[in-house]
């Protein structure tokens, strides 16, 4: 639930700073009779998130078990490319994703070659008219479906991973409320917010997480047969119990270690390691492998991102952190600033 709980807050804090962006902007240019068709960009990227969860949860009861692991063990493993993407995205272009929303809102506004021409001025106008209407309604749904998307399949990839349905959902619903309301007192200047900080520490704790996912997604592959492991012909036996073997005799296809009789599977404890370090009291040596390579290498590239980010004096970091989080997403306070 904590996992879940952070994922939400997380990602649906991402998606109210564009949020807060788009309407700010809009608001500071006078053109808050366009808010609907933002809404309704916004209102069809939840849909669609939404959506995508239902197929996956209720879409596979009819598969074959293999089928069911294969397509889980996938779609785990998009879940892991698209949170890393978004990791390194948001890293690396935090200070301009202001400038680059507003600069599509402007385009949005000011385009007018889409769409049929009329035969005079009136034709024209009603013709950008149409086209801009468009435009702000694609802005708001792909700026919002990424995350949307990204969260779902995460959240989706979780729960298959930990059964535990009730309880991560809540967590998530929880997170996503406790970011709509960061993200609203934000935007009414009335909170500020070191976002720097907490996208470096939320950064981290889902590299963590997405490596945990992949180590599942392996999981899946290989009880799928798509991947060799103790599920297939491929796994080293015991030659005293017949058993797949563990430890180093396991490698590379057998168990990697098997702690069931201290950590009880399905237990408190082992939901707790799996939903936040990705540790499973038995796991497998393609997992373990996995696991490790992802962290090691998105972790060092991720620490480098952050440490080339480091403002070089407490006036610059203090200048990025509010950047986003007070003066860009308040209305109030970009029309005075304007003034």
């Amino acid at each position: 639930m904590l996992a879940t709980f952070l994922i939400g807050l997380r990602e649906g804090l991402e998606a109210a700073l564009v949020v807060g962006i788009l309407v700010a902007y809009l608001t500071r240019v006078g053109r808050r009779d366009v808010l609907p068709r933002l809404w309704t960009g916004i209102g069809l990227a939840v849909a669609l998130a939404l959506g995508i969860g239902a197929v996956l949860t209720f879409g596979s009861y009819a598969l074959t078990f293999e089928a069911q692991e294969l397509i889980g063990g996938l779609l785990s493993l998009l879940a892991v490319g698209m949170v890393t993407w978004m990791i390194f995205w948001m890293q690396r272009t935090a200070r301009t994703l202001k400038s680059s929303l507003e600069g599509e809102i402007d385009r949005a506004l000011a385009t007018d070659g889409l769409g049929p021409r009329g035969g005079g001025s009136a034709g024209r106008a009603a013709t950008r008219g149409v086209t801009w209407a468009w435009g702000i309604v694609v802005i708001g749904f792909v700026s919002v479906a990424r995350e949307g998307i990204e969260t779902t399949l995460l959240l989706w990839s979780m729960v298959q991973s930990f059964g535990d349905a009730p309880s991560a959902l809540v967590g998530a619903l929880l997170g996503l409320a406790a970011a709509v309301l960061l993200g609203w007192l934000l935007a009414r200047g009335m909170l500020r917010l070191d976002l720097r900080v907490f996208f470096a520490w939320t950064g981290a704790f889902l590299v963590i997480v997405a490596a945990g996912v992949l180590a599942y997604a392996i999981h899946d592959l290989q009880e799928a047969g798509a991947l060799p492991g103790p599920f297939s012909a491929t796994a080293p036996l015991d030659p005293a119990t017949g058993a797949v073997a563990v430890g180093l005799s396991g490698f590379p296809f057998g168990w990697a270690f098997d702690v069931s009789a201290s950590v009880a599977p399905g237990g408190p404890l082992a939901a707790v390691l799996q939903a936040t370090v990705g540790f499973m009291p038995l796991m497998t040596w393609l997992q373990v492998i996995a696991w490790t390579l992802y962290v090691a290498i998105v972790g060092t590239f991720f620490v480098r991102g952050l440490r080339r980010r480091r403002p070089a004096s407490p006036q610059a970091a203090s200048t990025d952190a509010g950047a986003t989080a007070t003066a860009s997403l308040s209305p109030s306070r970009a029309q005075q600033g304007a003034s």
